[in-house]
């Protein structure tokens, strides 16, 4: 597997943003550490460019004829190594040198087969996901979608626009049949590409949120309205760890609006404990109202009871700390005789330009939520500056997502890093 090519630009027009794109990838596909003919292109977008997708991904693709598939979405805001596009149009383009015969691109007209059932011998390890927010049920579909992979493991992220959600989903495999020749472009549903079990990925969750008092048992609710924690009424419990009163109501709504809920559904997930911090196994909800008459408070989610719940906050510090810790994870599973993880800690550091990637490194894709992004951590492409800095010059590809996908779940106020990596 050779290192993939990136490129990525930004313009009000967007065939002047291919032009500088496709000069880009030519120069890099020229260099002998770069595969010649890649097959499998991933294609990310701003709303910019939404209502000329169809147009992009047709002059690409006739631009790139060695490029037979292609997987990718928009988003509000897109990433690339060092560097995000948010509020502007721009487009990015990675080229991933891999086997054709151990990846399909999937979507709606060509569905990913399930688990040990893939066509031509084709087993899915895992897979990105791209899907639609307005998709309805769509955290059960992703949840059925990691069943059809062996791993029972896949990423991506939730479309973000401010005008239309489009899914780019070209395969060579080919469509069902009766659907006719698709254009590749998608509206609604999932979309992505699956790969088989030679690719070797590694993938880490980091959260955005810290919690602001312990963790409870919920006791009792009624769908997404939590009534008791600990056998508490739960907006005494809230009020108490908040330290406001509804006497006040300023400055009760004021803190209010910056609590979030980290839920935790499923006992068997839980990772172990961080201090300070969450794990991969919460999941991060929005706080959407309180209940005076039955003293409980309303979640963005539906909460059984028997499931843990702590309350929480966008914590920029931690943000930044989680981020450096599970590139330096990624980076010591990859070649721990390298890189210790507080090694690559202190390559997080704002003064250092950053460690040369893992040589087994070849590209990276990062979905973080549109909630996330530069401003939050301290100014614009400071999110991917620190990446940068603690993985160190991967080719990096993603986008800024409407919700977040790692595992079987669906995330909020989360990154997802995935690494693409040689076999050891």
């Amino acid at each position: 597997m050779n290192r993939f090519a990136l490129a990525h630009a930004t313009h009000p027009q967007w065939r002047m943003a291919a032009a500088l794109v496709l000069a880009q990838l030519r120069a890099q596909l020229a260099l002998p550490q770069h595969a010649g003919a890649p097959g499998l292109a991933l294609l990310y977008i701003t709303d910019h460019y939404a209502e000329a997708a169809r147009d992009i991904l047709d002059h690409l693709s006739a631009e790139l004829p060695e490029v037979t598939d292609w997987a990718g979405t928009v988003g509000v805001g897109i990433a690339a190594t060092n560097v995000e596009y948010f509020d502007e149009p721009a487009m990015a383009v990675m080229l991933c040198d891999l086997a054709p015969d151990q990846y399909r691109v999937f979507s709606g007209v060509a569905p990913l087969p399930a688990a040990h059932g893939g066509a031509g011998g084709f087993v899915a390890q895992t897979a990105l996901l791209h899907a639609d927010s307005q998709t309805p049920d769509v955290a059960e579909l992703i949840a059925e979608m990691a069943e059809r992979t062996a791993s029972g493991y896949v990423v991506g992220g939730l479309a973000s626009s401010r005008t239309e959600t489009v899914q780019f989903a070209l395969g060579s495999a080919g469509h069902l049949r009766g659907q006719g020749a698709a254009g590749g472009v998608f509206h609604g549903g999932l979309s992505g590409v699956a790969f088989g079990p030679e690719v070797a990925l590694v993938s880490r969750v980091t959260q955005g949120a810290h919690p602001v008092g312990r963790t409870h048992r919920v006791t009792a609710a009624d769908r997404n309205v939590v009534l008791t924690l600990d056998g508490e009424p739960a907006l005494d419990v809230l009020l108490g760890e908040l330290g406001i009163q509804l006497d006040e109501p300023q400055v009760a709504m004021t803190r209010l609006r910056q609590t979030l809920v980290g839920l935790t559904l499923d006992e068997r997930d839980v990772a172990p404990a961080r201090a300070g911090a969450f794990g991969p196994e919460v999941l991060v909800r929005h706080l959407i109202g309180l209940d005076p008459m039955r003293r409980g408070i309303a979640v963005a989610d539906v909460v059984p009871s028997g499931a843990q719940l702590a309350f929480c906050e966008r914590h920029v510090a931690a943000a930044r700390a989680d981020l450096i810790r599970v590139c330096a994870e990624v980076r010591e599973e990859l070649e721990p005789e390298l890189l210790s993880v507080d090694a690559a800690a202190m390559a997080g550091a704002p003064s250092a330009d950053g460690p040369p990637a893992p040589p087994r490194m070849r590209g990276a894709v990062y979905v973080s939520c549109t909630g996330r992004g530069g401003l939050h951590f301290g100014g614009p492409s400071a999110e991917l500056q620190i990446i940068r800095r603690a993985l160190g010059d991967v080719p990096l590809i993603g986008f800024f997502a409407a919700g977040e996908i790692a595992h079987h779940r669906l995330y909020g106020y989360t990154g997802v890093l995935t690494v693409f990596a040689d076999a050891a």
